[in-house]
């Protein structure tokens, strides 16, 4: 998993409540496990004119220009700002596959749905959760300056605005270790690699008829 340290980028607002997974990612396009190739098409109800269906070029579809990541302005976006209980419904890891693959490792929001923001660590991107108050102010000053863009300083727990403002937010200790250090659930298990394969060998003599059968 690819660490997370400083993320600085052009922001993209996404002025909305209650975002679900079904936006975020449509059922359509669920027909893998694998982490790629759902970028294409998120949120493709709203960005594509057509109805979207798996195996499609996506050059030829028509794209909503009154979506926002389909204007010049948002373009190359990495933090997405949105409102409240973003990644509600259900509980499909494709929705930060798709997220992270399009660009953003970071999402700012009042509030997330439990799994979707769990399942956000756990694939390298940071969802921020900041005051009604402190999202409002940054959807005004993105929407008032084009190519606008934050710092988000996972170490210092800070996100940082071109006037100067700071704001503080709260992550817990372990996913923020997690996340400096690039480490996702299998990272972690190699970790103990070595303990592993000890144990491994220590069973094979006091178990050896368990081994034997296999």
């Amino acid at each position: 998993m690819k660490k997370y340290t400083v993320e600085h980028g052009i922001v993209a607002p996404l002025d909305r409540a209650n975002v679900d997974t079904d936006l975020i990612i449509p059922k359509q396009f669920l027909k893998s496990i694998k982490r790629t190739g759902f970028g294409d098409n998120l949120f493709d109800e709203l960005r594509y004119l057509d109805e979207g269906y798996l195996g499609q070029d996506i050059t030829k579809r028509p794209k909503n220009p009154e979506f926002v990541l389909n204007q010049p302005r948002y373009q190359g976006s990495s933090i997405l700002l949105a409102r409240a209980n973003f990644g509600c419904g259900s509980s499909r890891e494709h929705a930060p596959w798709a997220l992270n693959e399009y660009g953003f490792r970071t999402v700012i929001a009042p509030s997330y749905a439990d799994i979707f923001f769990n399942n956000s660590f756990k694939n390298g991107m940071l969802p921020v959760i900041l005051t009604e108050v402190e999202v409002d102010q940054l959807f005004k000053e993105c929407v008032a300056e084009e190519g606008y863009q934050l710092t988000v300083d996972l170490a210092a727990q800070e996100v940082r605005t071109p006037a100067g403002s700071v704001f503080k937010f709260e992550v817990d200790p372990f996913r923020k270790h997690c996340l400096l250090n690039g480490l996702d659930d299998i990272g972690l298990t190699l970790q103990d690699a070595d303990l592993i394969r000890e144990y491994e060998k220590k069973s094979q003599k006091s178990r050896s008829w368990v081994f034997n059968a296999l």
